[in-house]
């Protein structure tokens, strides 16, 4: 003996079926819909990221090369005071003595009254 469903029950649950099949596809084009709205806005946003980040590399590439000019002034000016104090201590040897324990002695001072 077969148990018949009930016609309205399968009415009911065919229109339910359609109208959650209806939903998704509306969804689906909705979400379609934002993508394609959104997708120049956001090509903009994404050109204009790559167009600061290249003006940041170049920035940084131009204070690079500024910051090496003048490591390299620095370092040829600290070779050219050592070089003056070795020829001024090898010309006048005395001299440079008596001016590095005078310092010494200050130093000791003012480190020992800490």
């Amino acid at each position: 003996m077969k148990t018949a469903a009930p016609v309205n029950g399968g009415n009911i649950q065919h229109s339910l079926e359609r109208g959650a099949d209806k939903a998704t596809v509306a969804v689906h084009e909705a979400i379609d819909s934002a993508s394609e709205a959104t997708h120049p806005a956001l090509d903009h946003v994404v050109a204009n990221a790559h167009k600061t980040v290249d003006r940041v590399g170049v920035a940084a590439a131009s204070a690079a090369g500024a910051l090496g000019v003048k490591g390299d002034q620095l370092n040829d000016g600290g070779k050219r005071v050592i070089e003056r104090a070795s020829v001024y201590v090898r010309e006048n040897p005395v001299t440079s003595l008596g001016m590095a324990v005078a310092a010494g002695y200050v130093l000791s001072r003012l480190l020992s009254s800490r």
